[in-house]
Parts: structure tokens; C-alpha cells; sequence
């Protein structure tokens, strides 16, 4: 399984984390590379990075060992399955591509058939690990349809922060609350 390289959605989504005021705990779920955890780890006191590819989480391990970081913890996990507490602000940059015949085949872009599909499964389990004040930085593109009626179905309050138009599509980071 290869490990997400930071793409242009990637660099979208570090802008935004760029501009939030410092909190206790962050959570950087699907880490890929660690590029997001790196940068929230300078505004948090403690961050979880989480992935479900072993192989990023072993090689993140190494790049967090050789700079000597220590706020930030990884695991291997299938998105909250081995995730415990509570956390101030969360980002994600899920698999968002709109699956052909609805079969994931790459972990890191197959969304599932509508492309929303992991991003419901994240939506779900994230009420029970944000705190009361707490706020999600999610990132979607405009190939996944409805999304602001997902954000409502689990009960989030949303608002658009960025957005960036490349090839077929439009990025967008969404705070959620």
C-alpha cells in the first residue's frame, strides 16, 4: 500500500490549519505523509495522527524520531477504532473520489460510490471525540454531491472556508461544528 503523498488538496487544507489559534488536542485523521500533523503540532500541546496504512504510520514514526517531536503520538487505525478522548480541533482529508462501480480499490482516493462514503463513516464516529467547543476542518471536492445535507444529517453546523478550483473539480475545506 503506498502512502499519500501531499497533493494540492493537501496544501488547501494546511492553509486553513495555518490560521487556528492554538488548542489542547488535535487529531489529524488519515495522516498519509504527516504533513498536517507536523503543522498542528505546533499549535497543539498533544496530537494524534492516525492512519490506516501501516506503512505511512511506520514511516511518519521515523520522521517524528528523527526531529525529535514529542507531542505528537501515531496509530494504525481504521478511522476511530482504536481512537480514544476527546479533541479540540480535527482534520481530515479523506478518500473522496466517487468510487467506479462502487468498489474501493485505493484506500487513499476511493470515497465510495458517491465519494462520501468514508466521509459519513468519520462524520459518525467524530461527535463522540470532539470536544464541546470543538471543530472539524474537512476537506471535499465538488465531485461529491449534497454535501452540505450530509454535514446537516449528523447533526453539524458548517461553514466554507477555502476553496480551490484544479482540473475537474473544486476543493473545499469546510469548518464543521
Amino acid at each position: 500500500m503506498k502512502i499519500y503523498k501531499p497533493r494540492e488538496d493537501s496544501f488547501l487544507l494546511l492553509n486553513e490549519i495555518l490560521k487556528q489559534k492554538k488548542v489542547e488536542n488535535a487529531l489529524d485523521m488519515g495522516t498519509g505523509s504527516g504533513i498536517l500533523a507536523l503543522e498542528l503540532a505546533k499549535i497543539s500541546k498533544k496530537v494524534i495522527a492516525v492512519d490506516i496504512n501501516k506503512e505511512s504510520i511506520k514511516e511518519f514514526n521515523k520522521i517524528i524520531k528523527k526531529n525529535k517531536i514529542s507531542n505528537i503520538k501515531t496509530i494504525n487505525s481504521d478511522l476511530f477504532s482504536k481512537v480514544f478522548g476527546k479533541f479540540d480541533l480535527m482534520v481530515f482529508n479523506p478518500p473522496y473520489i466517487p468510487t467506479k462501480k462502487g468498489k474501493i480499490e485505493f484506500i487513499d482516493l476511493d470515497g465510495g460510490k458517491n465519494g462520501t462514503e468514508i466521509i459519513k463513516r468519520f462524520l459518525k464516529g467524530a461527535e463522540e471525540h470532539l470536544t464541546k467547543e470543538g471543530r472539524i476542518l474537512l476537506l471535499t471536492t465538488s465531485l461529491n454531491k449534497n454535501i452540505g445535507g450530509l454535514f446537516k444529517k449528523y447533526g453539524y453546523y458548517y461553514k466554507k472556508l477555502s476553496e480551490k478550483k484544479i482540473f475537474f473539480e473544486k476543493l473545499f475545506v469546510w469548518e464543521l461544528k
